[in-house]
């Protein structure tokens, strides 16, 4: 049936043919959501009491208390000055801008 050997380098083409294909869907969608995630992780562990914020909600506000044991924050918003409290995963973006080393680095 395989006699001229061909059978068995044929399957070791679609073998690495899966494996291409699992390269590429890890590079293009894994990765890049994985860092994302990351990303956004490290933004909500490094707020603080002062920053403005928006949530996923679109509420827009400013850190007034931090509660690292609920995993939480108190945001103040608006002219009357409304408290309310969120979980850290609520933070859509932190729209503080802060001066970092790096961004210091390029202004001379």
């Amino acid at each position: 049936m395989f006699g001229n050997g061909e059978g068995a380098g044929g399957s070791w083409w679609i073998i690495l043919i899966y494996i291409g294909l699992f390269a590429v869907l890890y590079f293009l969608l894994i990765r890049p959501n994985s860092k994302k995630k990351k990303q956004e992780q490290e933004m909500r562990n490094n707020i603080a009491i002062g920053d403005d914020i928006t949530t996923i909600g679109g509420i827009q506000g400013r850190i007034i208390a931090i509660k690292e044991d609920e995993d939480a924050f108190v945001i103040e918003t608006g002219p009357d000055r409304t408290k309310m409290k969120f979980k850290k995963w609520a933070i859509s973006s932190v729209d503080t801008v802060k001066d970092t080393p790096a961004d210091n680095a390029h202004v001379r």
